[in-house]
């Protein structure tokens, strides 16, 4: 997913340059077998650049247009099921490709005057990470679409909601987006260099952007791209077909059942989505099948029983989007769940983050000495070279005090005016504990690669929610806390993974930290915009039987009631049924835990919660793509484990980029000039007969 004192006096003296690391072959060096294969040797010969050169025009063209891509992508996941897997790689990987494409043009026409560097590449990773970032905790898969009219006609609540515009929307992300990066700018040292803490996803990261620019692992890039490109052209091309002979929800490939699972009217289905089956390759296995096990259990079991009990339970003659029936289950039993998962895992990380700031500090401690950057003679020369490159250019500390006091004052002025709703002062406690809590979340992130940032949301809308009521907008107020507590919380951990990417890689942390900055603005810019042509385009966007059903909005709106207004409208057993699920949540986490490496197989409650809300539809595709990557490794690992992510991030940005000319399409209101439907034999017999007649 501390402010030092001393921080810039120590990191002073070390910025000058150590001769033992302009020559390598000194005797105090430790020339063991892991440094004569060490990578910063590899890279000896070549230059690093400036800060300013790293942030070159066409790394800023390029991470633009990607952004745009990744955030079509993001968008059309937070709209379906939520479930986002890690784009670093392929983030990476096609920044790698355009520029490096670029610049081999320029070198054959003899134009070229800065050659295509491992920094560059790591300032584009992070420039469209951190704009596509903001299609996630801009929350317009759940808090921020939850504050709609849209949302809370499905939740029964009609009194309180706002609407989505793009100016106030703007003017939000630009407001509350930037605070998360200036509360931890000056811990980067500590936490990267002093603690060394690991952030999983930064490392694989860097290690993936190192191999790129040697010249092996140039050529296996360019293999790479080239199955992403395959993989892209015919997922782009599926996603026409599908549209160009689906005419309708109840023409085509969406009601197309494969495994003939039916209980009652609840179906399990495989609807041919590339991108599930591309989110399915690179999710853990676990998580695919956690997601299979939670729409059995819930549609296949769960729904079938209690609509039995219809009349008994609810009454009969309830529709079935409306709370105090069916959907009263759905919604709140998933709620529950998440409550559950995320509680346990905040109080795990957050007891894992503490744990180990209290031995870190007993250890300084007892040894009686600063593990400052400066001890060279404990450090291999890889640590030694990226320590120095690290502390070579600063971002002074006060700058980041002062960037953050100056933005929440001007947050909290401007807060108000946007939501009525939530009071300046909720604004100020909010901006006061952010720090703390966006340095837990960073920390955590680099312990476990976990970021609680929607946990710490959800702690916020009860908070917040309750502390307005209901009488004085606490939906509302909460909601907002919400989007922003998550979008501090979930900045200062990306930040810090970024800050690892570029400890790995040479990149100054001037020339990353700007780059977040500028991939923020562009986030703020550029995903409003892509949900408002998703708003525009899909007028039955949010609805639970729609294409982008949005289910996250509900769940956090109706959780911003729950806060608000307790658990009079739930339907009948709903609130046990709401205790054993909390419950079962916390003890499967726990017996996870406690069983090590044997709990990898015990399925996970937050991906088994998803289901519960939407259905199933997309653990089939899921599946599917975790049966391929399976197959694929028991035939070849090295290959698999080589093309495997290129192949996967084909599917899912070329599907995900249909997403714009279907839009279009929508918008312009162009229909499909084919219909398609596929029955059963029983159906089809029945339409043979009545033609015939």
């Amino acid at each position: 997913m501390a402010q030092n004192g001393s921080g810039d006096k120590v990191e002073k003296g070390v910025v000058e340059e150590d001769e033992d690391l302009q020559n390598p072959n000194q005797k105090d060096l430790r020339h063991d077998k892991e440094d004569d294969l060490s990578v910063e040797r590899m890279f000896l010969s070549r230059e690093v650049p400036p800060w300013r050169n790293q942030l070159t025009i066409r790394a800023l063209a390029v991470s633009f247009l990607l952004s745009i891509l990744f955030s079509f992508i993001v968008m059309k996941l937070n709209l379906t099921t939520g479930i986002i897997p890690s784009l670093n790689v392929s983030a990476g990987l096609l920044g790698f490709f355009f520029v490096k494409t670029w610049t081999k043009f320029l070198d054959k026409s003899h134009l070229l005057r800065q050659p295509f560097t491992r920094q560059e590449n790591t300032v584009i990773q992070t420039c469209v990470v951190a704009s596509s970032g903001i299609a996630f905790s801009g929350g317009f898969g759940s808090y921020l679409f939850g504050m709609s009219e849209r949302i809370a006609n499905i939740s029964s609540d009609k009194s309180d909601f706002k609407n989505p515009s793009l100016g106030w929307i703007i003017g939000f992300l630009f407001v509350v987006s930037f605070l998360g990066l200036f509360s931890v700018v000056p811990l980067r040292k500590i936490m990267i260099i002093d603690i060394k803490l690991t952030y999983p996803s930064g490392t694989a990261t860097a290690h993936l952007i190192n191999s790129f620019h040697t010249p092996e692992g140039a050529k296996l890039a360019k293999k790479q791209v080239r199955t992403l490109g395959k993989f892209f052209t015919l997922s782009f091309l599926w996603g026409f077909f599908q549209w160009f002979y689906n005419a309708s929800d109840d023409c085509g490939f969406q009601a197309f059942p494969t495994l003939g699972l039916k209980a009652y009217k609840y179906k399990f289905y495989f609807d041919f989505s590339t991108i599930y089956v591309g989110v399915g390759m690179i999710c853990p296995y676990i998580i695919n099948v956690s997601v299979l096990l939670g729409g059995i259990l819930s549609w296949g079991i769960m729904w079938p029983l209690i609509e039995r009990k219809k009349g008994q339970w609810y009454p009969a003659d309830t529709p079935d989007s409306d709370l105090s029936g069916l959907q009263g289950y759905k919604v709140f039993i998933a709620i529950a769940m998440i409550l559950g998962d995320g509680l346990y895992n905040f109080i795990k990380v957050l007891s894992y983050t503490l744990i180990s700031m209290y031995n870190q500090v007993r250890e300084r401690q007892r040894e009686n000495v600063l593990p400052v950057a400066d001890q060279n003679s404990q450090l291999s020369y890889n640590d030694q070279r990226r320590t120095l490159y690290f502390l070579k250019d600063q971002i002074p500390s006060y700058y980041a005090i002062g960037g953050y006091v100056a933005i929440a004052a001007v947050s909290v002025g401007t807060l108000p005016h946007i939501f009525h709703q939530l009071k300046w002062y909720y604004v100020l406690v909010i901006y006061t504990l952010a720090p703390i809590l966006g340095f837990c979340n960073a920390y955590g992130a680099g312990l476990t690669d976990w970021s609680l940032a929607s946990t710490y949301g959800k702690l916020a809308i009860f908070t917040i929610g309750a502390w307005a009521g209901a009488a004085h907008g606490g939906v509302l107020a909460g909601l907002a806390a919400c989007g922003v507590m998550m979008n501090i919380v979930s900045t200062a951990s990306d930040l810090m993974q970024d800050f690892k990417t570029g400890y790995l890689t040479l990149s100054s942390p001037r020339s990353m930290f700007v780059s977040q900055l500028i991939g923020t603005a562009m986030g703020c810019v550029v995903s409003p915009c892509v949900f408002w042509i998703f708003y525009k385009a899909f007028d039955d966007l949010g609805m639970s039987d729609s294409q982008y059903p949005a289910p996250y909005a509900t769940v956090y709106r109706n959780m911003a009631k729950l806060g608000v207004e307790g658990f009079s409208s739930l339907p009948k057993e709903c609130l046990l049924l709401c205790y054993v699920f909390f419950g079962s949540a916390v003890v499967i986490n726990l017996i996870k835990d406690l069983m090590g490496k044997r709990g990898r197989f015990i399925p996970l409650p937050m991906a088994m919660a998803i289901p519960f809300y939407i259905g199933p539809y997309f653990a089939i595709d899921m599946c599917v793509g975790s049966l391929i990557l399976y197959v694929w490794e028991r035939m070849n690992k090295a290959k698999a484990d080589a093309f495997a992510p290129a192949v996967a991030s084909g599917l899912i940005c070329g599907d995900g980029i249909w997403t714009l000319p279907a839009s279009i399409l929508a918008l312009a209101g162009v229909k499909a000039p084919i219909c398609m439907k596929f029955l059963s034999r029983k159906a089809n017999a029945r339409v043979d007969a009545f033609l015939k007649s």
